[in-house]
């Protein structure tokens, strides 16, 4: 058994990591109740999926911009002190949603700002964040440290949007943004508690230069550069959250209740997924691994939206209550959660392996902006294509054509079908001449020359 559950070693092995695991756990929770209020909030503000899509462009813009430039800061200074000042701004953003539901503003173009601020502080704050753990951890527990980190956010995943359902429903939403604005003080302690972590040496000053050598390490790396392409088909093609409040309210009904539990059942899995980790770290061919996990979610997206498409054909109970098509509809999400948990695992092993240190903040800013900013354009896209053909329709064309998109990538570059985790060498570089460097020491060997135990 211990060899199937998820991998302690993190915990146990570094202090540093352990702060920052208990601290983003408690946040997360809060970070949901938020996520899934501003959907509904919005929503009862305009009674259209469109509108709740167009949350996603408010979240994209900023996100772009600030994650890209972010990932260029966090190389050239203080990885803590830019983690610090970033976590500060998404706080007092989170306490400004709070107080515009607090004070009944009920106005959908300043929900629309705030997010638009808190995404763009969370572009600097995340490939922060992203870019601490190798250094933390070493190099060989990144794979147990990435699937501890999935169980944390499976857990707030699986409990926030089931809350934040039943709180908007009870308590309002006032109530509900401010147990985020009381957990995000977990965070912010947790970042706090960090020790320094100057920049590397050879990481230059942050810019729009630094940002460019980002992107061409990133074109000549084809392997960590596949990561990004078959999520964004993933999250643009099958992304089904902006969906979710019109599934419950005049599809399979239960209204806000229904939309927690598609949520909290995709978190279920993500969680399922973390939990038995074990035999993730003992998986080497790890490009096969994140092709065969985005169509298992493609699959089961699709799955989903025949669902709905059944569930539309037949009256909705009265009353305002779920129809029995909610529990086959629970379990499509469910498995679309421990698919996209597993690709997300293997995706951020794969980046942070093949990354030398200098260049992590900027390779985890792209990773940010890709992981953060495609299902925002997803669900644009899904909201928009939901109101010329419905939103059943809309999720059962796109899982089927992600499987496309994601055979079409392996297509053209079927070497990442062969990435081994045990030589995570980039591509362009021999094998034999490469350097012993933080970006292509294999896997196995926790002792990167830029790993610290700190304690």
């Amino acid at each position: 058994m211990p060899r199937i559950l998820a991998d302690l070693s993190p915990l146990r092995e570094s202090p540093a990591f352990k702060r920052l695991w208990i601290g983003n756990a408690l946040s997360a929770v809060g970070g949901q109740l938020t996520l899934v209020a501003v959907s509904l909030e919005v929503y009862e503000l305009t009674q259209s999926s469109l509108y709740v899509g167009l949350l996603g462009a408010f979240a994209l813009v900023p996100l772009v911009l600030t994650g890209l430039y972010g990932g260029s800061i966090a190389d050239a200074h203080d990885r803590r002190k830019v983690a610090l000042a970033s976590a500060f701004v998404l706080w007092a953003a989170t306490a400004a949603i709070a107080a515009q539901a607090w004070l009944g503003v009920d106005n959908v173009w300043v929900l629309y700002g705030l997010v638009a601020v808190h995404s763009a502080a969370g572009g600097i704050n995340q490939p922060a964040r992203g870019a601490i753990i190798p250094a933390i951890v070493g190099l060989k527990l990144l794979p147990a440290a990435n699937s501890l980190n999935m169980v944390t956010f499976g857990i707030a995943q699986m409990v926030g949007p089931l809350l934040g359902g039943i709180l908007v429903a009870r308590i309002g939403f006032g109530w509900t943004y401010g147990i985020d604005v009381l957990t995000y003080t977990a965070a912010v302690w947790s970042v706090y508690m960090l020790p320094a972590l100057p920049p590397n040496g050879k990481a230059g000053q942050a810019g729009l230069r630094s940002v460019v050598e980002g992107f061409r390490f990133l074109g000549t790396q084809p392997n960590v550069r596949m990561t990004f392409l078959i999520d964004l088909a993933a999250m643009v093609l099958a992304a089904p959250r902006a969906l979710l409040p019109a599934v419950g309210a005049v599809l399979i009904g239960g209204g806000e209740l229904t939309m927690g539990l598609l949520l909290a059942a995709t978190a279920m899995g993500a969680f399922l997924a973390g939990l038995f980790s074990g035999p993730l770290g003992r998986i080497r061919r790890q490009g096969v691994a994140v092709f065969v996990s985005v169509v298992a979610w493609d699959v089961s997206i699709g799955a989903f939206g025949l669902v709905v498409l059944l569930a539309s054909r037949q009256p909705l109970p009265a009353g305002g209550e779920a129809s029995a098509w909610l529990w086959p509809a629970a379990l499509c999400m469910a498995v679309a959660g421990v698919a996209d948990a597993i690709s997300s695992v293997f995706r951020t092993t794969i980046l942070q392996t093949a990354t030398p240190d200098h260049l992590r903040g900027r390779l985890q800013g792209v990773f940010i902006v890709v992981v953060a900013g495609g299902p925002r354009l997803g669900e644009m896209i899904s909201g928009g294509v939901a109101g010329g053909i419905g939103e059943g329709a809309t999720l059962l064309l796109g899982g089927i054509a992600c499987v496309l998109a994601a055979a079409l990538l392996m297509r053209a570059q079927p070497g990442f079908l062969r990435y081994d985790s045990r030589h995570p060498t980039p591509r362009s570089i021999p094998r034999a001449a490469a350097p012993q460097t933080p970006g292509n020491i294999p896997a196995g060997n926790k002792d990167s020359p830029r790993h610290v135990d700190y304690s």
